[in-house]
This record gives structure tokens, C-alpha cells and sequence, in this order.
């Protein structure tokens, strides 16, 4: 089986807007069947999510959560710590820096879980998941005109808000769904120190 009849394959590209870190493309396309269409769509660097996993006083785990104001939906949002890659840097150097700078933690154990894509019909996004563990508390460093609440939930707080619509960001989510397989033991994970190398 192969997936030639579902393909389609460009023809002239336009860029449309280009802003900070976003770039809106219009293209022409030829479908599988011969005839022609048109895409627009958003060209994105990539990004990275956290589900850091901190053990309390009592050897309970709770996940670190942020709540933050997202201006495309105008609410308040809760979210694990997540961000864009800066150019050339990897996905792990990028989800060690988001977890410090947006919720002031450092892990001693990563492991990336895998990969996502949040808006396939119209962006080129990817999400890469990354779990942390051991985690110690230090100063957040966030950007200028950032601003986001670090809290943190038992996981079946967090399930319970997925379920009853409270969570609703797609990537937190889907974090949701590996955060329930792994704490169960359904999928395993391949954790390294931070000393050690990573594969991305």
C-alpha cells in the first residue's frame, strides 16, 4: 500500500505575511486526482512541552502547571511550560531553558516522550514532549511582557479539568494522555541524567 493517491504536490508558493516568528504562505497545488487547489498555511519553528513531575513532601507526584492569559482566545489558559525554539538550538537545550526561565525549576532526569502536531490543516508546528524529574526550585527568568501563575496538580486533578473542560489547550491535552500512560505503566520512558546526551 502506498499513500500516492492521497498526495499533492506544490506548484507556486507565495508568502503572505511575514511577521516575528510567523510566516502565512499561499500555495498552488496539483491534487492526486490532476486538479488544482490552493493551501494556506503558517510556517512555524517548532516548540517544546514539559510535563515536569515533582514529588511532594508525603512522596506524592504532582505535575507543574502554569496559567496564562492567550490573547488569540482571550482567556486564561492552564498549561504545561512549553515554548518556541530559538534558531539552531535543540529540542532538549530548549525544554531545559523554558522549564527554568518560565517556572524557575531544574530537572536532574529528562526524557522525551515524543512529538506532536497540533494544527496539521494549517501549520507546520511541531511540538516536541519532554517528561522531567528531580526537580529543585530556583528564580524564574521570564521574558518581558511575559506573564504566567506556576501552580502545581495531582495528576488526577489534572485529568478531572481535561474531562470536565477546564483544560482544554490542545498540547496540555495530549500531555494529559502520556502523563496517565507513563504514571501508569503503560509507557515507558528512557531517562537520562542531565549530564547525559539526548537523542531529538
Amino acid at each position: 500500500m502506498t499513500d500516492h493517491h492521497l498526495m499533492e504536490t506544490m506548484r507556486s508558493s507565495q508568502e503572505v505575511f511575514r511577521g516575528r516568528f510567523l510566516h502565512a504562505f499561499q500555495d498552488a497545488v496539483e491534487l492526486a486526482d490532476g486538479s488544482a487547489s490552493v493551501r494556506e498555511y503558517v510556517v512555524h519553528p517548532g516548540a517544546v512541552m514539559v510535563i515536569p513531575l515533582l514529588q511532594d513532601q508525603y512522596g506524592s507526584t504532582r505535575v507543574v502547571l502554569e496559567r496564562q492569559f492567550r490573547y488569540p482566545v482571550g482567556q486564561v489558559m492552564v498549561e504545561f511550560p512549553a515554548g518556541k525554539l530559538d534558531t539552531g538550538e535543540s529540542t532538549w537545550d530548549c525544554a531545559r531553558r523554558e522549564l527554568r526561565e518560565e517556572t524557575g525549576y531544574s530537572a536532574v532526569e529528562w526524557a522525551r516522550a515524543g512529538q506532536l502536531h497540533p494544527v496539521i490543516a494549517y501549520s507546520t508546528e511541531f511540538i516536541d514532549i519532554w517528561f522531567a524529574r528531580g526537580l529543585s526550585a530556583g528564580e524564574r527568568s521570564l521574558d518581558v511582557g511575559e506573564h504566567l501563575d506556576v501552580f502545581t496538580a495531582t495528576p488526577s486533578e489534572l485529568l478531572r479539568w481535561c474531562a470536565d473542560g477546564r483544560v482544554t489547550d490542545g498540547k496540555t491535552l495530549a500531555g494529559a494522555l502520556w502523563m496517565q500512560n507513563v504514571l501508569s505503566g503503560a509507557w515507558s520512558l528512557d531517562w537520562r541524567s542531565t549530564g547525559s546526551p539526548h537523542q531529538e
